[in-house]
This record gives structure tokens, C-alpha cells and sequence, in this order.
């Protein structure tokens, strides 16, 4: 699919911008993981604790490979399972995961949604991934549909791209971390593991 204003999007994240999106479970707000200040803004915009990490979300799993290290099996099996879909997984970084995403935590969430407007960002933009989380204000309810998002972010995020028909389902993803082959579930959400 296009989406409208791809070229904005593009030169938008590359000057530091943060944009809204809309994903299969809640929107999102994001910005190029690898840029400091974008992450700042992010976390000031939202009014975020510093001790609330990012997540990385991307159109592929193959594209967040880089920002881990290597995964356990059974972090391999929920993968093969559940992405993309409303899984997000937290696993041991790589230290091209950079501290200022992960609260100086030596993990990462990981996800890819099911949503076409959110593969089409990822497939356009300088390294298919964004460091996200909810479009809300921390302790607000999260964005769960356009005009959510534009109320809670208009005048704050850079751009906030539209829906294109292709809406959230509006419960947040399963967190759950998977450590020396030992799951942890950290929020329940969507996906129910077993």
C-alpha cells in the first residue's frame, strides 16, 4: 500500500521528529531508535518516568535481529508463533540497542504488528524500525482510534498519520519476557499464552 506524505515522514524522523501511527492493538508514537534527542522528546511529550523503557517495533522480525542478542529457543518458538500479531517480547539486548531506549536496563521488548499502515512506515524509513510506545500522556488511557490519537498529540507529535480504514483493535499487546528459557508474562494483554 502508499500512504500519503511518505518523503514528510521520511525527513520528519530523520530531524529528530517524533510521529504517531496506528498499529493492530493501540497507536503509537515512535522516532529512529538510534536518535538521543527524538527519544528525549518522546519521553517528555508523554511525561514518562525515565525508568519506563522504549519498545522496538518493526515490519519484520528480521530487522530487529540486530538489537538483540542471540534468542533463547523458546523466544524463537512465540516469534514463529505470534509475529506479527499483539506479542511484545522482551529478551537480552545487543549493544546496538542503545541505554537511552532501555532505561540503562540490559533488556528489550520487541514486536511487530499486524497492521499495513504500520509495515508500510517501517518499509519506508531509514533502518525499518522505530523505539515506540502508547500515543497517551502517561496514566491516560492510550489512543484507540484517529481521533484519540490526534486529541492527545496534536501540537506535540510531528505528524500524526491516518488510519487508512485499517484500525486498532484497542487492547494493548501481551508483554511477556523470556529469560534462560523462562517466561515471564509482564502484562496480559491480547495474546493469551498458555
Amino acid at each position: 500500500m502508499q500512504i500519503k506524505n511518505e518523503r514528510e515522514i521520511i525527513e520528519t524522523l530523520e530531524a529528530g521528529g517524533v510521529i504517531a501511527y496506528v498499529t493492530d492493538t493501540v497507536w503509537g508514537l515512535g522516532c529512529l531508535p538510534n536518535n538521543e534527542k527524538a527519544v528525549k522528546k518522546i519521553y517528555d511529550i508523554k511525561k514518562r518516568e525515565a525508568q519506563k523503557p522504549l519498545i522496538l517495533m518493526s515490519n519484520e522480525t528480521y530487522n530487529l535481529l540486530d538489537y538483540v542478542a542471540p534468542l533463547p529457543e523458546k523466544a524463537c518458538r512465540l516469534i514463529k508463533k505470534y509475529f506479527p500479531g499483539a506479542l511484545t517480547l522482551v529478551v537480552k539486548k545487543s549493544k546496538n540497542t542503545p541505554d537511552f531506549i532501555t532505561s540503562n536496563m540490559d533488556t528489550v521488548g520487541i514486536r511487530v504488528p499486524d497492521n499495513e499502515v504500520f509495515k508500510r512506515i517501517c518499509e519506508i524509513i531509514p533502518g525499518h524500525v522505530l523505539a515506540t510506545t502508547s500515543a497517551n500522556l502517561s496514566h491516560q488511557p492510550s489512543a484507540k482510534s484517529y481521533e484519540q490519537a490526534y486529541e492527545n498529540m496534536h501540537g506535540l507529535a510531528d505528524m500524526i498519520i491516518e488510519d487508512y480504514g485499517y484500525k486498532c483493535k484497542g487492547l494493548e499487546s501481551t508483554v511477556c519476557g523470556v529469560f534462560d528459557d523462562e517466561l515471564k508474562i509482564f502484562r496480559q494483554g491480547e495474546v493469551k499464552i498458555l
